[in-house]
Parts: C-alpha cells; structure tokens; sequence
C-alpha cells in the first residue's frame, strides 16, 4: 500500500503493488473485453448493494474519475494522458467494500492495487500495463489512541501527519518513529519497515506493531491470533501488498520529552564541504543514540556560479544545554554555537523536518516527475569519493539531485536482521538516498534525468554494500529486476530484486506467501512470489 516525492527537505517513503501473473491468469487478462470489464463492475455494484455504489465506484466514465486517481498519485512519470487508466476505482467506506473488490478482482482476474497515500516511488499503487483495479484507501483513516496503555490503532490510509497530529492532541510526551513526509500513507510504509527521525533510538516503524488486522485472499479478516506468527511477521517490513489488504495498525507509541532540540546548518563546496561529511561518517553513526544528524546534498546557485550545499539537519530527544557540548566536543568542524539550536516540541520538530504548513493536509504540495535509489555504506568514503559525487552533481540540472545521507548506529545495531523481514540493520554506518526530479514533460526528458542518476548509482558501486548491494524495499527501483508479467518467475528471478531488499528473510517471506497465497493473487512487479513446491 504504500509514495512527488517528499522532496524539497526529505526523503519519502514509500508503498507497493501490482503483477505477476501465470498462464491461465494471464490468458484470460489479456483476453479481457469491454464486456468483460462491464461484467466486474455488475459484479462490484451488486456486492455493494448499489445504495453504495455512487460513493466507492468509479469507472473512467465517472466526472470525479480522474480527480480521484491523480489526487494521490505522486509521481507525474506515471500520470501521463497516455499513462495505463485503471478498469475503475473504488473507495471503500467499509470493510465489506473491500471483500467486495477483492471477490471481484479475483472472479474476473483483474489486477488489484491498492493505495494508501500513493508515493510509491515505481507508481506500482496506481499503475499497471494490464488490466486493474485501483482500491484507493483514501477513507480509510481513523485513529484511537490510548494514552494511558500507549498504543494507537491507525488505519492504514491515515497519512502519518494524520497519525502524528492525533497523537500530539491526546499527549505532548508520547509519539510514534516513523517517517518525514507527513503525506505518505501508513499502510505502505509500515508494510515496508519505515524509518524517520529517531530510528537511532527506537528504530523501524514497523519495530512498534504489535497488531494488525489484514483481508487476506479469501476475503477473511484477520488479527495477530487468526493471521499467526509467520504471516504477521512477514508484513512487518515484507510490503503488506504482497499478502493481502491491511486494513488497520496496532502501534506501539514511544516516549519522547516535551522539550527537542533542532538545528539546520549549511556548508558549501568552498566551506570545506567534503572534510565535514568525512568527518560525519564517523561521529553520526557513534553518537549518542537520541541524536539524530543527517545531512541533504543538493545543488545551489551563487553568485559565484552553481555549487554543491550541504544541509546538516539535526533532531536531538533532549534540551539545547545537553546537545552543545555533545557537539562542540564529538563533531567541533562543524562550528554549532548556542545561536543554532532552537527548542520545541516533538510535534512542531515534525513540521520543521518537513514544512508543509499543516500536518492534516492530504496534498502534496510540490509535485514533480522522479526517481530513487537507495544504498546502505558498510564503511567510510574517502574525500574522493565525496568528490565525484559533488562533480556529478554539477552535470545535472539546478535543483534536480538530492542526496540524503541517513546515521545508522544506535538501537539498529542491536536488532537481529531476522526480526522482521527489513535486515539493514548492524554493521551499517548510513543510509544513501538519492533522488533526480525534473518538471519538463515527455520521455525525451525524463531518459536525460534517468541516465544520470543509474550514471551516479554505478559510480557509488565499489563503494558500497555488495553480495547483495542492498537496497530499500520502500524506495522500490524496478532497475532493480522485475518478477515475469506474463507466466511464471522462477525464484531465482525473484531473487534479483528480492535478495537486495531483504536478504535471506526473502526466502522465509517466499515460504509464508505460498501458505497465505498460494495462487499468487496479490501481486506486481516486485511481489513476493509462492515459493515454489518441491518436486
């Protein structure tokens, strides 16, 4: 369920959907007919009793149709005119409106994609090259929470600045980890492990699930007791989209003090730039585990020409007089006096990572064509390196590339990689993030921005994790391989992607999905496939 880009100061997350098919599947999609598509939308009207129907369905002959699919999808590649429109959309209102679409998508073999907040980085929640169903969780998003046994129920299209927001008005001293951009729906980016501001102190999101409730294939509604160990192990970072339809989180809420400490300063190229990241590769991974200190790299125009800044953003659990010696004493280069931290609340240190004017607004503001790839560095770059990346970054246009670098250490270094299936976790010193975006239009454009940035991913190569190079399963790169669209994959081709998401857990997650979906109707390009059975 899970992703323009949360772009301007962060990084996004993410979300995931669509298809792998097998030949008697794939017969019939691709045999499918007007007529056939007429006979699933009687079949949806019919299961929702029609008195329903103008509210949850929405065929491309529906006024609202268009509106309703682009409002969430982020990506402009993917909404194109000539972009693939869905067969319908549905919004439910009810759980039995999901029932609904998934016995209908099944009984006419069309593809179903759902769609928590629509950053999926590939489009995989709104897009597909053969026939589909969009189901559009955008009012499916209320939220309890128990203050008193600190936990939150959230549904799974509630945007985390929904998530935050509620949490922040029944208290000032408890909140959830997760991610920055407050549009990012919460099915997919919990589903996909999740990781924001203080994943050095209390790691994933997906770490605090303690229940979910899912529909799994059978139209069934289960929780942690019905669904078992293994499957509700393996939504917990194995992309929920792969398995069935979340529909709602149990969070585990974490506490944090009334008062956090912020601060964002800018370096240049010529302000020794290069030595300070250096410098940075070995103090944000061993700080102290309630600091937080990343930093964006990005192009910038000056009045001597076009340069490389970077942004040294920080969050630190705790006050102004304890973070400035921790400073001064374990990172000095970067110059922090008293005058550059500012004390808040964790709530308003939200919109400061992230200002988008409120954290109930449920549209991005800044929408933009783009593209991701992540890495995870096991050990120091050199000057050099920093170099290159700073040279490449002057070959492309102005305000284009985004690098985040994202400290690692802390509780992450103490959480077996087997504890969900996300298993980035000791023995990394940070996480790469980088991004190309463009506003020009056509494929002409977009080809010009996707060379560069597979142009940058291979020069970082050498330099980063291998055997696998591991990649991020919210940060879904389809460069990465793809499952078959027509016929069967075989594990080894799943594996090319599978492997580099989650490692070894790619095999338990193959297991669990052939006992929850044998038949492999959850799927898309980069869905876990049924491991297959032994001869």
């Amino acid at each position: 369920m899970k992703s323009p880009k949360c772009f301007v100061v962060v990084a996004l997350i993410s979300i995931v959907f669509s298809l792998i098919c097998f030949p008697a599947a794939c017969s019939s999609i691709h045999a499918a007919s007007p007529h056939h598509h007429q006979d699933f939308v009687y079949c949806l009207s019919r299961k929702l009793r029609n008195n329903a129907t103008s509210q949850v369905l929405y065929t491309p002959k529906s006024p609202s149709f268009l509106p309703i699919l682009n409002f969430s999808a982020q990506n402009l590649r993917f909404t194109a005119p000539g972009s693939p429109k869905p067969v319908a959309i549905i919004t439910p209102l009810r759980e039995s409106h999901i029932r609904a679409a998934v016995i209908c998508c099944r009984k006419y073999n069309i593809q179903l994609r759902t769609r928590s907040g629509g950053h999926d980085y590939e489009g995989l929640s709104y897009v597909s090259s053969l026939p589909f169903v969009i189901l559009d969780l955008i009012n499916f998003r209320s939220i309890e929470v128990n203050v008193g046994e600190k936990w939150a129920w959230v549904q799974t299209g509630a945007q985390l600045g929904e998530v935050y927001y509620a949490i922040a008005n029944k208290s000032d001293t408890l909140a959830f980890p997760a991610g920055f951009c407050p549009t990012v729906g919460s099915g997919g980016h919990i589903s996909g492990g999740g990781y924001g501001a203080m994943i050095r102190k209390y790691g994933m999101a997906a770490d605090h699930v303690i229940d979910a409730r899912i529909m799994d294939v059978k139209g069934r509604i289960l929780d942690r007791k019905s669904m078992g160990e293994d499957l509700f192990w393996a939504i917990r970072g194995g992309g929920g989209a792969s398995f069935g339809v979340i529909l709602a989180w149990k969070l585990e809420l974490v506490p944090v003090p009334e008062i956090v400490t912020v601060f964002t300063i800018n370096r240049t190229e010529e302000q020794n730039l290069t030595n300070l990241i250096h410098k940075w590769q070995v103090f944000g991974n061993k700080a102290d585990k309630n600091l937080f200190l990343r930093i964006f790299l990005q192009n910038t125009n000056t009045t001597n020409g076009r340069t490389v800044q970077g942004l040294f953003s920080a969050l630190y659990l705790g006050s102004s007089e304890t973070l400035l010696p921790m400073m001064q004493k374990g990172f000095p280069e970067l110059g922090v006096t008293k005058s550059d931290l500012t004390e808040m609340s964790w709530i308003n240190s939200v919109l400061y990572h992230f200002p988008v004017g409120s954290l109930l607004n449920r549209s991005f503001p800044l929408k933009r064509s783009y593209k991701i790839k992540s890495d995870y560095v096991k050990r120091p770059l050199n000057h050099q390196v920093f170099q290159g990346i700073i040279e490449l970054f002057k070959e492309e246009d102005v305000n284009g590339p985004q690098m985040q670098l994202t400290p690692y250490g802390g509780i992450m270094d103490e959480i077996p990689p087997s504890e969900t299936p996300y298993p980035h976790r000791a023995g990394n010193l940070f996480f790469l993030e980088y991004t190309v975006g463009w506003d020009e239009t056509g494929e002409m454009a977009a080809q010009k921005h996707l060379s560069w940035i597979r142009k940058l991913y291979a020069y970082l190569a050498p330099y980063v994790s291998n055997n696998p190079r591991e990649s991020y399963v919210n940060y879904r790169d389809l460069d990465l391989g793809q499952n078959n669209l027509v016929g069967t994959t075989s594990l080894a081709q799943a594996s090319s992607w599978g492997y580099k998401y989650f490692m070894n857990n790619f095999y338990r997650l193959a297991k669990v999905k052939a006992l929850v979906d044998p038949d492999n109707f959850f799927r898309h390009e980069q869905s876990i496939i049924p491991l297959p059975s032994p001869l």
